[in-house]
This record gives structure tokens, C-alpha cells and sequence, in this order.
């Protein structure tokens, strides 16, 4: 930890900033994780399968009870926005599906690119602070003597390179997670699309059974 420290405190005002991003880059992976994998990761299917009966039924109170099993998620709000429109027209019907839609997509997709951006970030603050600190090294190295010039120049480079280092070691993980995240997502969107398919059919369905 010590050594960290000293690591951080050699590479120049320019860790701070860099150090900001590692803390966004923390917080918004674990809040991404927990709402990804935690309150949207529903398994379709299983969700799907009663939903299907209620609605075969004609039994929209119990659809609606089944989407509040599942308040928060993405799924349930695009069925509770179809559902409110059951016993309307074929229009209304599809109406509510796409207003759910857009509701629910943007939910899922929040913050999606914010990992990228920051390790973009991250690296480009980490070359600022390299080049930042070998233009102060190469002032300091010109008015040294002669005899300890290149001991202060590989000194400065050292702790120039600080920055590159820090900036790298945010920007990595960070592009690990980002490419975690957009596979969720892209598989929730997926299974999103596949739901207001299924709603669809079997809102219009219905009506035509009757």
C-alpha cells in the first residue's frame, strides 16, 4: 500500500483526475452488475410460460399480478404497458407494446457506453500527465549540472511514465467490464424484442378467439 502511494504521489497532479475516473468507473460497474444481473436478469421463458396461460385465459388481472411480481424489471414493464391496453383495439394494442418499449430498452441500456468513455479518458489524462512530466523533467535536466544530467533525466522519465501506468491500469479493467455489460444488455434487449413479439400475438390472439 505504501508503495502505491508513493507510486500516486510521484506521478503529479494528473493522478487525481485519473484516480476520479477509477472511482466512476467502480461505481457505475457494481451499480450496472447489480441492476443487470440482479433486478433485470429474468429468465424469459419462466416468466413467459404463465404469463402465456393468464392471457390464453383471458385472465389479464392475473398477467398484471405475474408483471408485479417483477416490478422493477424491464420485461414487466413492457407487458404492464401492453396489458393496460388489452381490452382495447389491435392499434392500441401495438401502441402500448412500443411505448414500453421505449420505456424499457433505454432502462437496460442506461450507461452502457459510460465504461468506454471513461477508459478512453483514463488513458489519454495518463499520456497528458507523461507528457506533462517530461516537458517539467527535460526544464529541470537543462539547469542541472552536467555530471547529473542523465541520473535526473532517467529519475523524471521514471516517474513520468507514472501516468501512462495509473491511466492504463483504469482504462483496462474498465474496457473488461464495458465489454461484459454490452453482452447482458445486448441478451436483455434480445430477450426484450422477443417478449413484445409474443405479447403481440397473444393480446391480438385473444381478441380474436373471443
Amino acid at each position: 500500500m505504501e508503495g502505491f502511494a508513493r507510486f500516486f504521489v510521484e506521478g503529479g497532479i494528473w493522478m487525481a483526475p485519473i484516480g476520479f475516473c477509477s472511482m466512476l468507473v467502480l461505481g457505475i460497474t457494481v451499480e450496472r452488475c447489480f441492476s443487470l444481473f440482479a433486478i433485470q436478469s429474468i429468465d424469459l421463458k419462466k416468466f413467459w410460460e404463465p404469463m402465456k396461460q393468464a392471457l390464453d385465459s383471458h385472465q389479464v388481472a392475473e398477467a398484471l399480478k405475474i408483471c408485479d411480481s417483477h416490478q422493477h424489471s424491464a420485461l414487466s414493464l413492457v407487458c404492464r404497458r401492453a396489458l393496460e391496453q388489452a381490452e382495447k383495439s389491435e392499434d392500441e394494442i401495438r401502441a402500448g407494446i412500443e411505448e414500453g418499449l421505449l420505456e424499457a430498452v433505454p432502462l437496460v441500456q442506461k450507461r452502457a457506453h459510460a465504461l468506454s468513455g471513461l477508459a478512453s479518458l483514463a488513458t489519454l489524462l495518463g499520456l497528458l500527465g507523461t507528457v506533462m512530466g517530461l516537458i517539467e523533467a527535460f526544464t529541470v535536466v537543462a539547469d542541472a549540472p552536467p555530471d547529473q544530467k542523465s541520473v535526473l533525466l532517467t529519475r523524471a522519465i521514471s516517474v513520468a511514465m507514472n501516468c501512462t501506468a495509473f491511466g492504463l491500469m483504469v482504462a483496462i479493467p474498465a474496457m473488461f467490464f464495458q465489454m461484459l455489460v454490452s453482452g447482458v444488455v445486448k441478451k436483455l434487449v434480445d430477450g426484450i424484442d422477443t417478449l413484445a413479439i409474443r405479447l403481440e400475438a397473444a393480446l391480438i390472439g385473444a381478441r380474436v378467439k373471443k
